[in-house]
């Protein structure tokens, strides 16, 4: 696996001290063991530093996806056979669906691997730094991807942008208004929510603020 050979930004080191202790159960309490049927797949957590400060890389499904549709989500896709390992298929996907040139990232490290139900993958988590605030990312694939995200931390901080997401049959869970129509919400808005609690950034919010789940 390729790893960071670089001194990370002081506020970043705290996720990658984390990536080396937190347990698959800290970050998907519902479902943190795939099953074995399960098909392997990576995302990429990138993160930067832009001009409004750091930063967190997502992108809009585009609505005619089979799965997850129209959801915003990391850059990241089922794992290919000849890929060598989760790090390998994370940048392949984001080069393929936004852009990103594999060599312009930093790998830290990864999170442990997942269950995501709905498409029945294995996802491991890929935890990047973009060395240098580069030129602008765009869909490369208009049939994966409608839109490129960068977000900034501070936004997903913001307690007043925090709320969760409820079903007609009781599912909750955390979501963030990041300015797009359809919210951050299901396995990305959980995976960050929970990151973020056990690396110590979470701020204070009103836990009883909900809205129903997306629909589209």
């Amino acid at each position: 696996m390729r790893t960071a050979t670089f001194e990370l930004p002081e506020w970043l080191q705290p996720v990658a001290d984390l990536a080396r202790s937190v347990a698959a159960e800290q970050l998907a309490p519902r479902f943190p063991h795939p099953p074995s049927d399960a098909r392997p797949a990576a995302v990429l957590m990138l993160f930067a530093d832009g001009p409004p400060g750091p930063q967190l890389l997502l992108t809009e499904r585009a609505s005619t996806l089979r799965n997850h549709a129209g959801q915003i989500s990391f850059p990241g896709g089922r794992s290919d056979p000849e890929d060598a390992d989760a790090v390998t298929t994370a940048l392949r996907e984001a080069q393929e669906e936004v852009g990103l040139d594999p060599e312009s990232v930093e790998v830290f490290g990864t999170l442990p691997t997942l269950w995501l139900p709905p498409s029945n993958h294995a996802v491991t988590p890929v935890l990047g730094y973009w060395r240098e605030w580069g030129p602008e990312l765009v869909p490369v694939s208009l049939d994966e991807v409608e839109q490129v995200i960068w977000v900034p931390i501070e936004e997903l901080l913001d307690p007043e942008r925090r709320f969760s997401v409820v079903h007609s049959g009781g599912w909750r869970g955390p979501a963030f208004d990041i300015g797009t129509d359809v919210p951050l919400w299901g396995f990305t808005a959980g995976l960050i929510a929970r990151l973020f609690d056990h690396v110590g950034w979470s701020r204070p919010w009103d836990a009883s603020r909900e809205r129903p789940l997306p629909q589209r």
